[in-house]
């Protein structure tokens, strides 16, 4: 993970301490390669399935009366030792907790979809901005109306 921008700030990420995660399924998406992964999703993007894994299954009982759901996921491929970023598509730098850039002390990842279907073990989501066969680590449904998008401070 050598692809530092101009004034980007790479640190020593030091050991983790205890975490313990379960990985409750996997994400597919058309996505294989970061350049061409979406960075933001959007409601009208393509069809991408979530597949949960056993024993978790069981726990989507009621999913299917939500319109949206937030998936959380684990940003594998991601790098997590930077501080400073300069995104390629704006001018400037930014501390990593100002981006929503999948570059993060801890890879977690999150979005709101619109849940098109559940079959079984499977739910069709779109919305999704993740790279194909991304880990998932929680599924919540978005119980709010709206969920507006922070405006700059003026």
């Amino acid at each position: 993970m050598s692809d530092i921008r101009p004034h980007e700030v790479q640190i020593s990420v030091p050991d983790p301490e205890d975490a313990r995660l379960y990985f409750i399924g996997r994400i597919r998406t058309p996505w294989t390669d970061r350049k061409a992964c979406p960075r933001q999703g959007k409601e009208d993007g393509p069809d991408c399935q979530v597949e949960i894994f056993e024993p978790w299954v069981p726990a989507l009982q009621g999913i299917e009366d939500y319109a949206r759901i937030e998936l959380l996921y684990w940003l594998n491929q991601a790098r997590r030792d930077l501080v400073i970023q300069n995104p390629g598509h704006n001018d400037g730098t930014f501390g990593t907790f100002a981006l929503r850039s999948p570059v993060r002390p801890n890879l977690i990842g999150t979005s709101l979809v619109k849940l098109v279907s559940v079959d079984g073990p499977v739910l069709t989501v779109r919305g999704l901005d993740c790279l194909d066969g991304t880990p998932l680590v929680d599924v919540k449904p978005d119980r709010c109306s709206f969920t507006p998008k922070a405006p700059p401070k003026d």
